[in-house]
């Protein structure tokens, strides 16, 4: 992919840390540096159905000119639709907002689809932003890379709310992906830069909703077809799972963020390294980095699922009449990694790095070039038996080799989901179904081993200790039942969604298998 065609633009976005940005800036502010002054107002209907369809529709001042501009979701993790209109000065200071202006272009399409039987946009929030911004030259590509402090703003004008902007955006004008990627990667490093997805629009609409912290991003599947390549089908797959992981990482790395932050970044981290074992492309760096990072978000989630767990336990100690276990609640904070590592310049790299693989190169190899299908179905059946054939074993197994049946069914369930299309439908939705119950009951078991572990570190004398170990032996005969009937459950449907597959082949060879 080179430079972004008409109607898109190719950008990534970092917050920069604020003992870096001295240093960021003196980089930037060159002879060829330009200092802009940006202020801005975005429109929304009253029932925000613009920023539910992922539009922003601005007006914004440009040093002595101004632009209309209307930003859409693009086709990637860095793309974005957008069609900017200069506006003259004799059309006002500022000028109305007029939406006849993106007639004609996809952006103006999704607009007049979001607002189809709506009110009229009217100002809701924006933006006071100082720019810096330079154009290099790197790898063949040049990039206009600029510096944004500010604010964002909401509210009325009586009694504006304000949130900081400290970020530096690196577009693309011209050449491969590949110089933007780079350059970023090495800035990211030499800086500290913290890569974020999260728009300035996004920001401002947080604000004028008045919410503590993001949204939570959940996944989404991406829409595969049996004739894509291997490059374009991994592709599609990365980038949903990043589209998954990235928002939560940035909402964790602000420290604006709640469990279920940190559940789904971990949830996106598996997709993502499923997608990789599956298919490739092998880098041993690569997901040695991705499972440092997994393992260094358990301390949060252990943590919250301890307070999750034990919390019937001492529900049901208040009932009995008892005062309730005197206990200290799971604190996290010295052992707690997950924030930390995120923080990391290599994070930020590791990200690129993945990012690179969602932009597939017009050549490659054989293998890269043939169909996706194969490979997958191939490794997704070699998965399902293995986890089948343990599932089988569940009352044998011990506490490690359960944990490992669980990870493996997560990698069954995750391929399988990226799979559908390849898939009969109603068979593939029993599948699915049937591994999310066995799921939630192994993950049911798990939570009751990190409660145990957790408990055996209190002081033995401690009350709180004996009565919620009580408490999980008795709550474990419940589960230990459970896992083993979802076992079962899964088991019976024999795999029927992967021997029937979607398959080209014809009947006559069809047959001959049978």
């Amino acid at each position: 992919m080179t430079s972004a065609a008409a109607g898109n633009e190719i950008e990534l976005k970092f917050q920069v840390p604020a003992g870096r940005l001295a240093a960021l800036t003196r980089a930037l502010a060159t002879t060829t540096a330009q200092r802009i002054e940006l202020r801005a107002r975005y429109f929304d209907t009253p029932d925000g159905r613009l920023a539910a369809a992922q539009i922003a529709l601005r007006l914004r001042r440009e040093g002595e000119r101004w632009v209309q501009t209307l930003k859409g979701r693009g086709d990637g993790l860095m793309q974005r639709l957008e069609d900017e209109v200069p506006r003259p000065p004799e059309e006002g200071d500022p000028p109305p907002l007029d939406l006849s202006l993106h007639v004609g272009t996809h952006a103006g399409g999704l607009l007049s689809t979001a607002l189809a039987g709506g009110a009229a946009p009217v100002a809701r929030y924006g933006t006071e932003i100082q720019r810096l911004k330079r154009v290099l030259r790197h790898g063949g590509a040049r990039i206009e890379v600029a510096l944004d402090v500010g604010d964002v703003v909401a509210g009325d004008d009586a009694a504006p709310v304000r949130a900081p902007v400290c970020e530096v955006e690196f577009e693309l004008v011209s050449g491969p992906v590949s110089g933007l990627l780079d350059l970023a990667a090495r800035w990211s490093r030499r800086f500290g830069l913290l890569l974020d997805p999260t728009t300035k629009s996004e920001r401002a609409q947080w604000l004028a909703q008045g919410l503590a912290m993001p949204p939570v991003a959940r996944g989404q599947l991406p829409g595969l077809a049996r004739g894509l390549s291997l490059a374009q089908a991994r592709a599609a797959m990365v980038g949903a799972s990043l589209a998954h992981a990235l928002p939560n990482a940035a909402a964790i790395t602000a420290g604006v963020y709640g469990p279920d932050h940190v559940h789904q970044l971990r949830v996106a981290l598996r997709r993502l390294r499923s997608v990789l074992r599956a298919v490739g492309p092998a880098d041993a760096d690569r997901d040695a980095a991705l499972s440092a990072l997994f393992a260094a978000l358990g301390g949060t989630r252990d943590a919250d699922v301890v307070a999750l767990t034990l919390a019937p336990a001492w529900q049901a100690a208040r009932a009995a009449g008892a005062t309730g276990p005197s206990v200290p609640a799971p604190d996290p904070s010295p052992q707690d990694g997950g924030p930390a590592a995120l923080r990391q310049p290599g994070t930020s790299a590791l990200w690129l790095s993945l990012i690179a693989l969602t932009v597939p190169a017009p050549e490659g190899t054989a293998a890269e070039a043939a169909r996706w299908d194969r490979p997958a179905l191939k490794r997704l059946r070699h998965w399902h038996a293995t986890a089948r054939y343990e599932a089988a074993r569940w009352s044998r197994l011990d506490d490690p080799a359960r944990h490992r049946l669980r990870k493996r069914l997560k990698r069954v369930r995750y391929l399988l989901e990226f799979c559908g299309p390849l898939l009969p439908a109603k068979a593939a939705a029993r599948e699915s179904d049937a591994l999310r119950e066995l799921q939630d009951a192994l993950g049911h078991w798990n939570d009751l081993i990190v409660a145990q572990a957790w408990l055996a570190t209190l002081p033995p004398g401690l009350p709180a200790r004996w009565f919620g170990a009580g408490w999980l032996t008795r709550e474990a005969v419940t589960v230990e039942q459970a896992c083993r009937e979802a076992a079962r459950g899964w088991r019976r449907l024999k795999g029927q969604a992967l021997v029937a597959d979607r398959s080209n082949r014809g009947p006559d060879r069809r047959r001959k298998r049978r």
